[in-house]
């Protein structure tokens, strides 16, 4: 052991503990009880079992502990953005997509065609830049990894100017923001704008974010510690005394983060009140043209009287298979097509085909490069399913790797499609693109929705 530092020889990280003992002492408090000569019991953290406490100093700790429940902040609404309350709506047990039968999986997969006939297939390529990165793009002391993150992130700020997104009095929410990398280039973009500031959503404490690379500006920064589920923008202190219209941002919000993300900014943002949420999208066929132009009427007779306090939304999506079909924003959509919570999840899960073989033939020296950069990017949020959920040995015989490719894409693409539907019923204009090159990044799907009032012209 380093002289000065606790003697316990740490099994699983095969070396001596770091902690500094108190004096005259061996080991650290954490492993104090391996000293003969110390009785006293050390017992698990009733709060958290990761870390032991004396017993006879248990209840001056749990007073302490970092892990104990702390006082709620003022946006924190519990469940104001979960979406379905009615938990009957979702059976209690799905059956593992291996165990289907093949006539099974055959009628999912048709069903799943049939849903996605008449959508847009093939999405139009936006993979733009911006000139607040190429400085960074063009330094050869950036590996490979931070290459590819600062493409996705010149992609991203493209979009947004070319939605004209990036502008003076505007208030950037970013969802799952992690180390804050995506606002900070926002930040760049608009060094000589004046009245923006930035809130940065994350629900875990963040290690070696770029916060502090802005103390010194004039843009404000604050970091809240709440889950999307809970967080409700209209309790926001600096939102209730400025009224700033609000940009939501994300790069890689994983799963049902993305239908939380959107229902916290069009419902319990947009309605501008705190009274309880409803859902009031109308279920509706795709097919019948004059109920949709009838709802449109009324969507844009509501929208002359509506705030519209949400200036737009840039999401890049990702981790279609940790959706919810209890948070999606696009249930009525899938219940118009005759689909339910049973299809959702095999789509859901089967969405992972889209990438998981093209993920086997990548080494895992690039995996490991590239989940460096930034906490939640996609090769963090690999997918953990098993080899009888998305392996190559899965379906042998009855689905080739090309085709498990075809219908996980389709998957992604229903999912999406959904959340296209919800924001067009609450008067936005949306749309998907790809901005990015798969080899950057498996996950290259880009989410735009602006209000439909906007004079923001149609995307080339």
């Amino acid at each position: 052991p380093v002289p000065g530092r606790c003697a316990y020889f740490v099994e699983r990280k095969k070396r001596f503990c770091k902690m500094i003992p108190a004096p005259g002492r061996r080991f650290c408090g954490e492993h104090g009880q391996q000293e003969e000569e110390n009785d006293r019991k050390r017992i698990p953290c009733p709060l958290d079992p990761k870390h032991t406490v004396y017993e006879d100093q248990l209840q001056k700790h749990l007073k302490k502990c970092n892990s104990r429940e702390k006082p709620k902040p003022v946006y924190f609404v519990q469940d104001i953005n979960a979406g379905l309350k009615d938990v009957a709506e979702i059976p209690e047990k799905q059956v593992p997509i291996s165990s289907l039968s093949k006539e099974e999986l055959e009628n999912l997969i048709i069903k799943l065609k049939k849903a996605n006939n008449g959508l847009e297939l093939c999405l139009k390529e936006q993979i733009l830049s911006h000139q607040a990165l190429q400085e960074a793009l063009n330094d050869p002391k950036n590996g490979e990894s931070a290459f590819k993150h600062l493409k996705q992130q010149a992609s991203i700020l493209g979009n947004m100017e070319k939605l004209h997104l990036l502008g003076p009095g505007r208030c950037f929410v970013e969802f799952g923001a992690g180390r804050g990398k995506l606002s900070h280039w926002v930040d760049v973009a608009l060094q000589n704008v004046e009245n923006v500031q930035f809130l940065l959503v994350e629900r875990a404490t963040t290690r070696f974010k770029v916060d502090g690379k802005h103390k010194s500006k004039d843009s404000i920064f604050e970091r809240l510690q709440v889950d999307i589920q809970h967080l409700c923008l209209n309790k926001v202190p600096i939102l209730e005394k400025k009224k700033l219209p609000v940009v939501g941002i994300g790069k890689h919000l994983c799963g049902a983060a993305t239908d939380l993300a959107l229902r916290c900014l069009v419902e319990s943002y947009t309605t501008c009140c705190d009274g309880e949420n409803e859902e009031p999208a109308p279920k509706r066929s795709r097919n019948d043209k004059t109920e949709v132009a009838s709802n449109n009427s009324a969507d844009n007779e509501s929208n002359k009287d509506d705030c519209k306090p949400v200036a737009g939304i840039v999401i890049a999506l990702c981790c279609h298979h940790k959706c919810d079909w209890k948070h999606y924003v696009g249930r009525e959509f899938f219940k118009s097509v005759g689909l339910g919570p049973v299809e959702f999840h095999y789509f859901q899960r089967m969405s992972s085909w889209a990438t998981c073989g093209m993920r086997e033939a990548r080494t895992k020296a690039s995996t490991s490069e590239e989940s460096e950069d930034q906490t939640n990017d996609t090769e963090e949020h690999e997918q953990t399913l098993s080899k009888t959920e998305g392996g190559s040995d899965t379906l042998q015989g009855i689905l080739t790797v090309e085709e498990r490719k075809e219908i996980g894409c389709l998957c992604k693409l229903l999912i999406d499609h959904g959340r296209i539907e919800y924001l067009q019923q609450r008067g936005y204009k949306a749309a998907l693109q790809y901005y990015t090159e798969s080899a950057v990044s498996l996950e290259n799907v880009l989410l735009t929705a602006v209000p439909s009032s906007s004079l923001i012209p149609e995307p080339t």
